[in-house]
Protein backbone atom coordinates (compact mmCIF):
# COMPACT_ATOMS: atom_id res chain seq x y z
CA UNK A 1 0.00 0.00 0.00
CA UNK A 2 1.69 3.14 -1.05
CA UNK A 3 0.76 6.47 0.76
CA UNK A 4 -0.89 10.18 -0.07
CA UNK A 5 -1.52 10.75 -3.71
CA UNK A 6 0.68 7.73 -4.97
CA UNK A 7 -0.44 4.98 -6.87
CA UNK A 8 -0.87 1.41 -6.04
CA UNK A 9 -0.34 -1.21 -8.36
CA UNK A 10 0.21 -4.93 -7.99
CA UNK A 11 2.59 -7.32 -9.98
CA UNK A 12 1.50 -7.47 -12.92
CA UNK A 13 1.99 -3.17 -13.34
CA UNK A 14 -1.88 -2.72 -12.91
CA UNK A 15 -3.36 0.28 -11.20
CA UNK A 16 -5.54 -0.36 -8.77
CA UNK A 17 -6.60 3.39 -7.95
CA UNK A 18 -9.46 4.25 -9.48
CA UNK A 19 -8.59 8.16 -10.13
CA UNK A 20 -5.51 7.30 -11.76
CA UNK A 21 -5.68 7.56 -15.68
CA UNK A 22 -3.97 4.31 -15.55
CA UNK A 23 -6.88 2.41 -14.09
CA UNK A 24 -8.90 0.46 -16.52
CA UNK A 25 -12.51 -0.28 -15.18
CA UNK A 26 -13.63 -4.27 -15.25
CA UNK A 27 -16.36 -2.89 -17.67
CA UNK A 28 -14.22 -1.08 -20.07
CA UNK A 29 -13.46 -3.71 -22.29
CA UNK A 30 -12.75 -2.82 -26.14
CA UNK A 31 -16.20 -3.39 -27.20
CA UNK A 32 -17.44 -1.03 -24.91
CA UNK A 33 -15.31 1.58 -25.73
CA UNK A 34 -15.70 2.85 -28.62
CA UNK A 35 -17.95 6.47 -29.75
CA UNK A 36 -21.41 6.05 -30.98
CA UNK A 37 -20.06 6.09 -34.64
CA UNK A 38 -16.86 4.94 -35.93
CA UNK A 39 -14.56 6.89 -38.24
CA UNK A 40 -15.25 6.94 -41.77
CA UNK A 41 -13.37 8.93 -44.62
CA UNK A 42 -15.07 12.35 -43.39
CA UNK A 43 -17.01 13.36 -40.66
CA UNK A 44 -13.80 13.99 -38.43
CA UNK A 45 -14.83 16.76 -36.71
CA UNK A 46 -17.94 15.37 -35.07
CA UNK A 47 -15.95 11.92 -34.38
CA UNK A 48 -13.12 13.73 -32.95
CA UNK A 49 -14.58 16.01 -30.31
CA UNK A 50 -17.27 12.76 -29.35
CA UNK A 51 -13.86 10.64 -28.91
CA UNK A 52 -12.68 13.64 -26.34
CA UNK A 53 -15.35 13.70 -24.33
CA UNK A 54 -15.70 10.09 -24.10
CA UNK A 55 -12.27 9.88 -23.40
CA UNK A 56 -11.88 13.14 -20.79
CA UNK A 57 -14.96 10.81 -19.13
CA UNK A 58 -12.67 7.91 -18.61
CA UNK A 59 -9.41 10.07 -17.62
CA UNK A 60 -7.78 9.08 -20.97
CA UNK A 61 -7.55 12.33 -22.76
CA UNK A 62 -4.00 12.73 -21.62
CA UNK A 63 -3.16 9.66 -23.54
CA UNK A 64 -3.98 11.58 -27.27
CA UNK A 65 -2.94 14.68 -26.38
CA UNK A 66 0.56 13.76 -24.93
CA UNK A 67 0.48 15.33 -21.47
CA UNK A 68 1.04 11.80 -20.33
CA UNK A 69 4.02 10.44 -21.87
CA UNK A 70 5.50 6.99 -21.88
CA UNK A 71 7.01 5.80 -18.52
CA UNK A 72 10.42 4.07 -18.71
CA UNK A 73 10.17 0.35 -19.20
CA UNK A 74 11.45 -0.11 -15.46
CA UNK A 75 8.32 2.26 -13.97
CA UNK A 76 6.12 -0.13 -12.13
CA UNK A 77 3.20 2.16 -14.09
CA UNK A 78 4.60 1.01 -17.49
CA UNK A 79 2.09 -1.77 -18.21
CA UNK A 80 -0.61 0.04 -17.28
CA UNK A 81 0.17 2.76 -19.98
CA UNK A 82 0.93 0.22 -22.36
CA UNK A 83 -2.49 -1.06 -21.66
CA UNK A 84 -4.13 2.00 -21.56
CA UNK A 85 -2.62 3.60 -24.73
CA UNK A 86 -3.59 0.13 -26.78
CA UNK A 87 -6.98 -0.06 -25.88
CA UNK A 88 -8.44 3.75 -25.60
CA UNK A 89 -8.47 3.86 -29.56
CA UNK A 90 -9.62 0.50 -30.21
CA UNK A 91 -12.44 -0.53 -32.74
CA UNK A 92 -13.21 3.32 -33.41
CA UNK A 93 -12.05 3.64 -36.88
CA UNK A 94 -13.55 1.61 -40.04
CA UNK A 95 -11.56 -1.61 -40.70
CA UNK A 96 -10.00 0.34 -43.97
CA UNK A 97 -8.42 3.15 -41.49
CA UNK A 98 -7.85 1.48 -38.77
CA UNK A 99 -5.53 -0.86 -40.74
CA UNK A 100 -3.89 2.03 -41.85
CA UNK A 101 -2.72 3.14 -38.31
CA UNK A 102 -2.24 -0.92 -36.60
CA UNK A 103 1.78 -0.14 -37.19
CA UNK A 104 1.91 3.19 -35.28
CA UNK A 105 3.82 2.97 -32.00
CA UNK A 106 1.47 4.65 -29.43
CA UNK A 107 -2.27 6.24 -29.30
CA UNK A 108 -0.57 9.60 -29.63
CA UNK A 109 0.96 8.82 -33.03
CA UNK A 110 -2.83 7.62 -34.10
CA UNK A 111 -4.55 10.55 -32.85
CA UNK A 112 -1.95 12.65 -34.67
CA UNK A 113 -2.03 10.82 -37.67
CA UNK A 114 -5.66 10.94 -38.31
CA UNK A 115 -5.79 14.83 -37.55
CA UNK A 116 -3.29 15.34 -39.92
CA UNK A 117 -5.54 13.20 -42.61
CA UNK A 118 -9.11 14.28 -42.01
CA UNK A 119 -8.42 17.23 -39.62
CA UNK A 120 -8.20 19.81 -42.38
CA UNK A 121 -10.84 22.40 -43.33
CA UNK A 122 -12.77 20.32 -46.52
CA UNK A 123 -13.98 23.19 -48.67
CA UNK A 124 -17.28 20.43 -50.03
CA UNK A 125 -18.04 19.88 -46.13
CA UNK A 126 -18.19 23.09 -45.23
CA UNK A 127 -20.41 23.73 -48.53
CA UNK A 128 -22.52 21.06 -47.62
CA UNK A 129 -22.85 22.15 -44.14
CA UNK A 130 -23.73 25.83 -45.42
CA UNK A 131 -26.41 24.07 -47.71
CA UNK A 132 -28.14 22.23 -45.09
CA UNK A 133 -27.92 25.25 -43.22
CA UNK A 134 -29.98 27.34 -45.57
CA UNK A 135 -32.87 24.41 -46.48
CA UNK A 136 -33.14 23.40 -42.63
CA UNK A 137 -36.86 24.90 -42.23
CA UNK A 138 -40.00 24.23 -39.41
CA UNK A 139 -42.16 22.65 -41.98
CA UNK A 140 -44.67 21.01 -39.20
CA UNK A 141 -42.40 20.24 -36.87
CA UNK A 142 -42.03 21.30 -33.50
CA UNK A 143 -40.27 24.13 -32.04
CA UNK A 144 -37.65 22.14 -30.18
CA UNK A 145 -36.93 19.79 -33.31
CA UNK A 146 -36.46 22.42 -35.71
CA UNK A 147 -33.99 24.49 -32.84
CA UNK A 148 -32.02 21.27 -32.46
CA UNK A 149 -31.31 20.72 -36.05
CA UNK A 150 -30.12 24.25 -36.36
CA UNK A 151 -28.17 23.67 -33.18
CA UNK A 152 -26.49 20.29 -34.87
CA UNK A 153 -25.64 22.12 -37.92
CA UNK A 154 -24.02 25.39 -35.76
CA UNK A 155 -21.93 23.43 -33.60
CA UNK A 156 -20.47 21.68 -36.90
CA UNK A 157 -19.97 24.52 -38.82
CA UNK A 158 -18.33 26.47 -35.40
CA UNK A 159 -15.78 23.07 -35.49
CA UNK A 160 -15.20 24.21 -39.32
CA UNK A 161 -14.81 27.71 -38.76
CA UNK A 162 -14.01 28.64 -35.20
CA UNK A 163 -14.36 31.87 -33.53
CA UNK A 164 -10.98 33.39 -32.73
CA UNK A 165 -10.96 34.83 -29.19
CA UNK A 166 -9.15 38.20 -28.28
CA UNK A 167 -5.84 37.78 -26.09
CA UNK A 168 -6.38 41.39 -24.81
CA UNK A 169 -7.42 40.80 -21.10
CA UNK A 170 -8.28 44.10 -20.52
CA UNK A 171 -10.48 44.50 -24.22
CA UNK A 172 -14.85 44.99 -23.88
CA UNK A 173 -14.97 45.28 -27.29
CA UNK A 174 -12.18 43.15 -29.14
CA UNK A 175 -12.03 41.46 -32.01
CA UNK A 176 -13.12 37.95 -30.77
CA UNK A 177 -16.10 39.44 -29.14
CA UNK A 178 -17.58 41.49 -31.93
CA UNK A 179 -17.23 37.97 -34.15
CA UNK A 180 -18.56 36.14 -31.22
CA UNK A 181 -21.69 38.73 -31.24
CA UNK A 182 -21.58 38.67 -34.98
CA UNK A 183 -22.03 34.74 -35.21
CA UNK A 184 -25.35 35.79 -32.57
CA UNK A 185 -26.66 37.77 -34.65
CA UNK A 186 -26.66 35.58 -37.99
CA UNK A 187 -28.35 32.57 -36.41
CA UNK A 188 -31.11 34.56 -34.32
CA UNK A 189 -31.58 35.58 -38.14
CA UNK A 190 -31.20 31.96 -39.58
CA UNK A 191 -33.71 30.94 -37.16
CA UNK A 192 -36.34 33.37 -37.79
CA UNK A 193 -36.03 32.70 -41.50
CA UNK A 194 -36.80 29.12 -41.10
CA UNK A 195 -39.99 29.28 -38.74
CA UNK A 196 -43.27 27.79 -40.13
CA UNK A 197 -46.03 30.69 -41.20
CA UNK A 198 -48.17 29.82 -38.24
CA UNK A 199 -45.30 31.72 -36.80
CA UNK A 200 -45.51 34.63 -38.43
CA UNK A 201 -47.48 37.10 -35.94
CA UNK A 202 -44.68 36.41 -33.20
CA UNK A 203 -41.79 37.18 -35.95
CA UNK A 204 -43.45 39.99 -36.44
CA UNK A 205 -43.43 40.89 -33.21
CA UNK A 206 -39.75 39.96 -32.04
CA UNK A 207 -38.45 41.32 -35.43
CA UNK A 208 -40.16 44.61 -34.33
CA UNK A 209 -38.58 44.84 -30.19
CA UNK A 210 -35.64 47.44 -29.58
CA UNK A 211 -33.19 46.47 -28.34
CA UNK A 212 -33.05 42.90 -30.62
CA UNK A 213 -33.61 39.95 -28.31
CA UNK A 214 -30.97 37.05 -28.19
CA UNK A 215 -31.21 33.91 -29.69
CA UNK A 216 -32.29 32.16 -26.67
CA UNK A 217 -35.11 35.05 -25.90
CA UNK A 218 -36.38 34.59 -29.19
CA UNK A 219 -36.43 31.22 -29.22
CA UNK A 220 -38.05 30.93 -25.63
CA UNK A 221 -41.03 33.89 -27.21
CA UNK A 222 -41.14 31.48 -30.19
CA UNK A 223 -41.96 28.38 -28.05
CA UNK A 224 -44.47 29.90 -25.55
CA UNK A 225 -46.53 31.37 -28.35
CA UNK A 226 -46.91 28.10 -29.98
CA UNK A 227 -47.51 26.55 -26.81
CA UNK A 228 -50.07 29.26 -25.98
CA UNK A 229 -51.88 28.31 -29.19
CA UNK A 230 -51.50 24.62 -28.95
CA UNK A 231 -53.50 24.96 -25.04
CA UNK A 232 -55.93 28.07 -26.67
CA UNK A 233 -57.22 25.21 -29.32
CA UNK A 234 -57.75 22.57 -26.84
CA UNK A 235 -59.85 24.68 -25.20
CA UNK A 236 -61.51 25.94 -28.09
CA UNK A 237 -62.55 22.30 -28.82
CA UNK A 238 -63.39 21.81 -25.99
CA UNK A 239 -66.21 24.06 -25.71
CA UNK A 240 -66.93 23.25 -29.62
CA UNK A 241 -67.64 19.45 -28.03
CA UNK A 242 -69.80 20.58 -25.04
CA UNK A 243 -71.98 22.66 -27.30
CA UNK A 244 -72.28 20.15 -29.76
CA UNK A 245 -73.27 17.62 -26.99
CA UNK A 246 -76.11 20.81 -25.31
CA UNK A 247 -77.82 21.06 -28.32
CA UNK A 248 -79.89 18.04 -29.42
CA UNK A 249 -81.86 18.64 -31.77
CA UNK A 250 -86.13 17.76 -31.31
CA UNK A 251 -88.07 15.97 -33.42
CA UNK A 252 -90.38 17.78 -35.67
CA UNK A 253 -94.15 16.93 -34.48
CA UNK A 254 -96.29 16.17 -37.56
CA UNK A 255 -98.93 18.43 -35.65
CA UNK A 256 -97.26 20.62 -34.78
CA UNK A 257 -97.83 23.83 -37.04
CA UNK A 258 -94.42 24.91 -39.72
CA UNK A 259 -94.25 28.20 -38.12
CA UNK A 260 -93.75 27.00 -34.55
CA UNK A 261 -91.15 24.26 -35.34
CA UNK A 262 -89.16 26.51 -37.59
CA UNK A 263 -89.58 29.03 -34.64
CA UNK A 264 -87.99 26.38 -32.21
CA UNK A 265 -85.28 25.58 -34.93
CA UNK A 266 -83.89 28.77 -34.54
CA UNK A 267 -83.78 29.67 -30.85
CA UNK A 268 -81.93 25.96 -30.50
CA UNK A 269 -79.33 26.71 -33.27
CA UNK A 270 -78.66 30.26 -32.04
CA UNK A 271 -78.02 28.45 -28.82
CA UNK A 272 -80.02 31.50 -27.30
CA UNK A 273 -82.60 31.49 -24.40
CA UNK A 274 -85.96 33.23 -25.49
CA UNK A 275 -88.00 34.65 -22.43
CA UNK A 276 -92.33 34.67 -23.69
CA UNK A 277 -93.92 38.15 -22.59
CA UNK A 278 -96.99 36.38 -22.95
CA UNK A 279 -97.05 33.57 -20.33
CA UNK A 280 -93.49 34.46 -19.03
CA UNK A 281 -91.32 30.96 -19.24
CA UNK A 282 -88.42 30.57 -21.18
CA UNK A 283 -87.17 28.70 -24.11
CA UNK A 284 -89.56 30.75 -26.80
CA UNK A 285 -91.38 33.49 -27.72
CA UNK A 286 -95.06 35.18 -27.88
CA UNK A 287 -95.00 33.82 -31.80
CA UNK A 288 -94.59 30.22 -30.30
CA UNK A 289 -96.34 30.35 -27.28
CA UNK A 290 -98.59 27.40 -27.15
CA UNK A 291 -101.43 30.38 -25.33
CA UNK A 292 -101.62 32.42 -28.65
CA UNK A 293 -101.45 30.01 -31.44
CA UNK A 294 -103.03 26.88 -29.81
CA UNK A 295 -102.06 23.59 -28.68
CA UNK A 296 -101.38 20.43 -30.99
CA UNK A 297 -103.72 17.83 -31.06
Amino acid sequence: MTSGKEEETNNNGGVLDHTSPYYIHASDYPKQLPVNDILTDGYYNDWSQEMLNFLFAKNKVGFIDRTIKKPESNDPTCMAWMRCDVIILHNVMEKEIRKSVKYAASAQDIWADLKERFGKVSAPRAYELKQSLTKTKQEGASISTYFTKLRSLWDEIESVFPIPTCTFIGSTYGIGKKLFDFKQKERFYEFLLGLGTECGTIRTQILAMQPTPTLGAAYHMVYDDKQQKVVSGFRRIANDSAAFHAFVPKKRDLNMPNKIVQNDQKISAGNRLEHCDHCGKDGHNKDGCFKLVGYPE
